[in-house]
């Protein structure tokens, strides 16, 4: 099976250039991992011709670190990714307190892959004011 044809390929994330010189790819389940890090770290109204797009989790920077606000970072999470990215479905959201930073929570995404049916999961820090 060929996973770009299947789940899809683009410029990796972050952009970078290869050993050849030319732009980086990436496909299948990274291009995939890399598309929710792409959404969630876009700040809604960043992109000028598509100003609803983004999960917008650099606006908890300043927000405490309680249960109330991860679950509202979760609710963002899961709401963002089932809006704009089509290969997936969310299963769980778990955002928890970062045991090494006060000033931070763990956010794991378990997902499906839509065409293969792999179960997949990603995790990612997202940075608050404790």
């Amino acid at each position: 099976m060929d996973v770009g044809r299947v789940l899809g390929r683009g410029i990796s994330f972050p952009p970078r250039l290869g050993e050849s010189g030319r732009w980086a790819w990436s496909e299948g389940e990274v291009s995939v991992r890399e598309a929710i890090q792409v959404i969630l770290l876009t700040e809604r109204s960043e992109r000028l011709m598509l100003p609803e797009f983004g999960g917008s989790l650099g606006r908890f920077l300043f927000e405490p670190n309680t249960v109330a606000t991860r679950h509202l970072i979760a609710d963002r999470i899961a709401r963002a990714l089932g809006a704009w990215e089509p290969r997936l479905r969310v299963e769980e959201v778990a955002v928890e307190e970062d045991p090494d930073d006060p000033q931070a929570a763990i956010a794991t995404i378990t997902y499906k892959l839509v065409a293969t049916q792999a179960r997949e999961r990603v995790s990612m820090t997202v940075a608050m004011s404790g």
